[in-house]
Parts: structure tokens; sequence; C-alpha cells
């Protein structure tokens, strides 16, 4: 999915390059590691470099997305969206590449701003103004 980002960046500004998978996310993290709560999102944003560990993500990442698959289970998504939001992402997107659809969430003080795209839509990336995302080659085959 390195294409996700490489189609939707401003002329001039390079994209950030991407991290190791899986990445941990540890979204309640606790300098003691008391908290286990881990996730491995598909694509994460993490914009604090004091969030960013040799262990993965320390607290919730800016943005989160999961690329659906036969192997996720619907309770699966509604958990990781609960803790998401929970844990204080700024942005969730869900990426159906079998019916080429984008269900993106962004939460801001416990408000819930849902929004379905499809495939030759452009989407806005709320974590950063400027950059616009092109899903028709996010779903090309």
């Amino acid at each position: 999915m390195a294409r996700f980002f490489r189609f939707g960046y401003p002329a001039g500004i390079a994209p950030p390059p991407p991290g190791p998978a899986p990445y941990d996310v540890r979204l309640f993290y606790r300098a003691d590691e008391s908290d286990d709560t881990v996730v491995q999102p598909d694509i994460s944003v993490v914009r604090d470099k004091e969030k960013r560990g040799p262990e993965g993500c320390r607290g919730a990442p800016d943005f989160a997305a999961e690329i659906l698959s036969p192997s996720n289970k619907a309770i699966e998504m509604e958990r990781k969206f609960t803790l998401y939001r929970g844990a204080g992402v700024r942005e969730y997107w869900v990426l159906d590449p079998e019916h080429k659809a984008l269900h993106a969430y962004r939460f801001d003080h416990g408000v819930i701003f849902p929004r379905a795209y499809r495939s030759g839509d452009v989407v806005p990336l709320d974590i950063f103004p400027d950059l616009l995302i092109h899903l028709e080659p996010v779903f090309a085959e």
C-alpha cells in the first residue's frame, strides 16, 4: 500500500519513508508497560516523534487505516474502531478492496464524523489538510 501515499502527496513534498510492518501501536501507553492494548494497523501515521520508540508507537497515532481481507472479522473491525476512538486517534480509515470503497471516520472531541468514498473519489486526509488521496490508483488491480 505504499502507493496509498505516493499518489496523493503534494508536489515538492516528499512522503515520510514507510516503516516496518508489522508495527506495534500501544494505544494506551504507560512507561511501566502495564498496558497491553497493542494493535497493528495496516497503515499508521505518527506525527509526534516522542511517540515513536524502538518497540513501536507509544500512544495513539494520528491516523490509522485497516485494509479489509477475508480474514478480517466484523467483530475485529468494531473492536478496533472502539479502541482507536477511545485512544484518541484523530482519523481512522477502513479500506475495502473487494468493493473498492473507503469508510473514513474523523474523531473530534467525542463526535464521530463518518464519510464513505468509492474508487473514483479524491479524499482529503484531515491530519494533512493539503494532502488529497486519489482512490482510483489505490484500488487499481
